[in-house]
């Protein structure tokens, strides 16, 4: 695919205004390499190469055929390619059939051992083997890219060129009818020149294969830069449970990238930003910066961007600020931020000074240098030759004290910048992007991932479940382990009466049916005798209309947490598990932890610790810690139940009262999957 002996363009054109003239001009600038042939039965020719008539007319061995002609005749040239012994095609046409058609016209090019890469996708690019079967410019760089957008590439292309930077490998993917995003992934992990992976991707097919394949990546070093869409989902989703709510399809792609040490980004522009710092020749070995600016006030406020995004600027040991102070006028205040207060421009080699003493110190992990230099020598060109040579020196620095240095310069492009770029010193033009950057960097370098998630088991392993109202899945849940308290199912006052007379009381009366049984006034708690139970369920019925009601013991055990713990089924990655604080403020408060199914205990119990709220389970102001095992359990079992219960897509416990005691389960319903129908899929 990368690197083939022999190509073929199909669909070549010497008309500059259509996709066939960039295709074939780009295969011929790897003549010197490979043999490149350009077809189109209308004849022509393109920098001397004449086009053949069809692929029959090719004169020996044919490896990878580019295919980008009309829709119908897409097929033909598949059919012709694979008779003519080629077992790579990279379709460009788009609209070329529907899904099946797509499926067929891979299955045609599998079966005779190839590989199919579109339909409609932009290429595929290699510039350490000068392939370049694409549209467009792609300069040659150490980060290979996957993607779904040709243009988002091509955008991502352009941003790294700037930075001093460039693409090893691109890989469009088209309708990933054979090809998909963990092949073209797997691809860049053992390829020399590809030092960090940029990816694009919309559809994730087999989602934990994905995960697995980011795991791999992390394991052999190579960061991989991940950008998707659908932060807005969950906003526009009405969801049945709290769960759905919660665990949008973004939300699980970012636990994912977390477990497998990927990290997930907002935009082609912090994905360029954060390639250049993972590049450069050290990576921050904690989140310990310190700061250098030519005023106070863009210290102060690079201290507070760097300080946002979850880094640290300490302040400066006694013998740091007076090292430091020896290279400032009398009377500057040597803390952090250092405010060079004109030593700059009394003297360049003061930028080198006041680096090497913040980066030798071990006072921080890494060290940015914010401001006017760069932008010496664009009011006095005299200043130039000094201004490169202490940039040089500046790069220099990092590879004596093994810590980065990051530039912020108000600059843009000018000499000294682009020795500082030559050396892999990141140099960026706003002090958001050196923070952010910065502390992408330092999280890649911190990652713990977690193994790595197993493969989804084949088929049913348990009875169908019949619906998800309560009382189905409290039995459920019961069955495999998880603690409810004692309940009695009732139609009437009579019957809601003599139940409560069973448990004792005080009792929980909660009428059936309900998604959201507390907003719709279905839920009374604390009633103490008959009469107030009785006075309660016509009320609760007049409410609600239901007709059918649990009656339930009061659990209220002293120092007890909500907690909301929920699996919902991603079409991509599987059972996803949900752990957050719950109750009715469950999606107010939004904090919340995901993980793929199935779970240990122990990892389990690492989500919990996650959650913000996570205090609130270790005792607070006093509290007794409470029963975190119980917990887990619970998470651990809903992945089970999930694992064994496909046909349901939600499955919730809401609240799981947890505390020093262990964890009760209050309320529990699941939602089903919808049932196929005729010309339907699920």
């Amino acid at each position: 695919m990368f690197d083939p002996r022999s190509v073929a363009v199909v669909g070549a054109s010497d008309n500059p205004q259509k996709w066939g003239y960039w295709l074939a001009a780009g295969a011929l600038t790897g003549r010197h390499r490979r043999s490149v042939h350009l077809v189109n039965r209308r004849g022509g020719s393109l920098q001397g190469v004449p086009f053949l008539p069809g692929l029959d007319a090719l004169p020996g061995a044919l490896e990878h055929i580019v295919v980008a002609v009309p829709p119908s005749g897409v097929r033909q040239v598949v059919v012709d390619g694979v008779a003519a012994g080629a077992r790579w095609f990279t379709v460009i046409t788009s609209g070329a059939g529907a899904a099946a058609e797509d499926r067929e016209l891979a299955a045609l090019v599998t079966a005779h051992g190839g590989r199919l890469l579109g339909p409609n996708c932009m290429g595929v690019v290699d510039t350490g083997s000068d392939l370049r079967l694409t549209w467009g410019d792609f300069p040659r760089g150490e980060v290979g890219m996957v993607s779904q957008s040709g243009n988002l590439a091509l955008e991502t292309a352009r941003l790294l060129a700037r930075a001093g930077q460039g693409i090893s490998r691109f890989v469009s993917l088209g309708n990933q009818s054979d090809i998909d995003a963990a092949d073209a992934l797997e691809a860049l992990i053992p390829h020399p020149a590809t030092r960090v992976i940029a990816a694009y991707v919309e559809d994730f097919r087999d989602g934990r294969r994905m995960a697995r394949t980011l795991g791999a990546a992390r394991a052999a070093g190579k960061p991989v830069l991940l950008l998707t869409a659908g932060r807005s989902e969950a906003a526009g989703r009405a969801a049945a449970s709290h769960t759905g709510a919660l665990v949008s399809a973004h939300a699980t792609v970012a636990a994912v990238c977390r477990d497998a040490g990927a990290l997930l980004l907002h935009g082609a522009g912090e994905l360029v930003d954060t390639a250049v710092a993972l590049l450069a020749p050290a990576l921050p070995r904690g989140r310990r910066v310190a700061v250098a600016g030519d005023s106070g006030g863009q210290g102060a406020l690079a201290a507070d961007a760097l300080t946002a995004c979850g880094l640290d600027v300490p302040s400066l040991s006694l013998a740091t600020a007076a090292a430091v102070a020896d290279h400032l006028p009398p009377g500057s205040h040597a803390g952090n931020p250092v405010d060079l207060a004109g030593a700059g421009e009394a003297d360049l080699a003061n930028y080198v000074r006041i680096s090497e003493t913040l980066l030798a110190s071990g006072d921080a992990d890494a060290a940015v240098l914010t401001g006017y230099f760069g932008d010496y020598a664009t009011a006095n060109p005299a200043q130039e030759r000094h201004e490169c040579a202490t940039a040089g020196a500046l790069a220099a620095l990092v590879t004596a004290h093994g810590r980065p240095l990051v530039v912020h310069s108000m600059a843009r492009d000018t000499a000294a910048l682009a020795v500082l770029r030559d050396h892999g010193v990141p140099v960026y033009e706003r002090i958001e992007q050196t923070a952010t950057a910065l502390a992408n960097a330092a999280r890649w370098r911190a990652g713990s991932p977690e193994p790595p998630p197993v493969p989804l088991p084949a088929g049913r392993t348990a009875p169908r479940v019949p619906d998800g109202t309560y009382a189905t899945m409290r039995a459920l849940l019961c069955s495999y382990g998880v603690e409810f308290p004692a309940a009695v199912f009732v139609g009437t006052a009579d019957e809601a009466a003599r139940a409560a007379r069973r448990t004792g009381y005080p009792v929980v009366l909660k009428a059936m049916g309900l998604a959201h049984k507390t907003e719709a006034g279905g839920v009374v708690l604390g009633l103490r005798d008959e009469a107030a139970l009785c006075a309660a369920f016509g009320a609760v019925r007049a409410a609600t209309g239901a007709a059918s009601f649990a009656v339930e013991a009061m659990a209220a055990p002293p120092h007890a947490v909500e907690l909301i713990a929920g699996v919902r089924r991603d079409p991509a990655f599987g059972p996803v598990v949900l752990a957050g604080l719950g109750g009715v403020t469950a999606e107010l408060l939004a904090d919340t932890a995901l993980a793929l199914a199935p779970l240990t205990v122990d990892r389990a119990r690492r989500l919990l610790l996650s959650l913000r709220g996570a205090p609130l389970l270790t005792g607070w102001r006093g509290a007794p810690p409470v029963d975190l095992d119980a917990a887990a359990t619970a998470l651990v079992t809903l992945g089970h139940v999930a694992l064994d219960h496909p046909e349901l897509t939600d499955i919730e416990i809401n609240p799981l009262l947890v505390h020093p005691g262990g964890a009760l389960a209050l309320d529990a319903h699941a939602v089903p999957s919808a049932p196929v129908t005729k010309g339907h899929h699920s």
